[in-house]
């Protein structure tokens, strides 16, 4: 089995500890996340909640790209509100939206709280509740089912003969 490849397992798909994924509904393509078969719940860094009603939230995402960040806003409707225990250990109170999470091919519905996640490496994470049924963790390598794109190979002058 190449590195390259998507594998399916018993109708599954074979997956590494970090993947990149499209939130589609959002406009929000190759963000990186983790991959936390320890979390319960899947988790994103926003910016800026406001609550705009009693039942809909907007926040922003921000999106580190290579040549500049950038900024996708989303107003959704809110799913619920739950207790959740931190990577620091403090519970808190967050609200759950949900939308529609791809990765290497496999899109499914996912239940995601809004968080604070600015000082995290990746700031997405994807938990146990987003995983199930659909994707097996090889926690020995990353980006399996989402591979990097190719760059490019630069052309350089031909000698002159």
């Amino acid at each position: 089995m190449r590195a390259m490849d998507v594998v399916a397992l018993d109708h599954r798909t074979l997956i590494g500890i970090a993947e990149r994924i499209d939130l589609p509904q959002w406009g929000v393509t190759r963000m990186r996340a983790k991959i936390d078969t320890g979390a319960r719940t899947s988790a994103l860094h926003v910016d800026d909640v406001e609550e705009i009603g009693p039942d809909r939230v907007r926040f922003s995402i921000v999106l580190h790209r290579k040549k500049h960040d950038e900024r996708v806003v989303v107003e959704a409707p809110i799913v619920r509100r739950g207790r959740v225990r931190s990577s620091t250990g403090r519970v808190q109170e967050r609200i759950f939206v949900s939308t529609r999470v791809v990765i290497g091919g496999v899109a499914k519905e996912v239940e995601i709280s809004l968080a604070s996640r600015g000082r995290m490496i990746y700031r997405m994470l994807l938990g146990r509740s987003a995983l199930a049924s659909d994707f097996l963790v090889d926690p020995s390598r990353r980006y399996v089912a989402t591979p990097p794109k190719k760059r490019k190979k630069k052309k350089t002058a031909s000698p002159i003969a």
